[in-house]
């Protein structure tokens, strides 16, 4: 079994190295957030919730996150 390779973005502000096979959905899994939850801006673009499953995380990507907390 290989190692899986990393790739560096910059992630709400903050250099971090992450898997290279994430989509924005399954980044956000790992992270433990809800999808629904998150607003993602990715490069400057805000992303359509629908497309998350589908848009590849890559090197160099600026990810910004804001999610939403309930409460009351």
């Amino acid at each position: 079994m290989s190692e899986a390779t990393t790739i560096r973005v910059r992630l709400n502000g903050k250099e971090r190295d992450v898997d290279s096979d994430h989509t924005v959905r399954s980044l956000l899994e790992s992270l433990d957030l809800q999808p629904s939850l998150v607003v993602v801006e990715l490069n400057r673009e805000i992303l359509a919730r629908e497309s998350y499953g589908e848009t590849l995380i890559r090197d160099g990507d600026t990810i910004e996150l804001v999610h939403f907390v309930g409460g009351g």
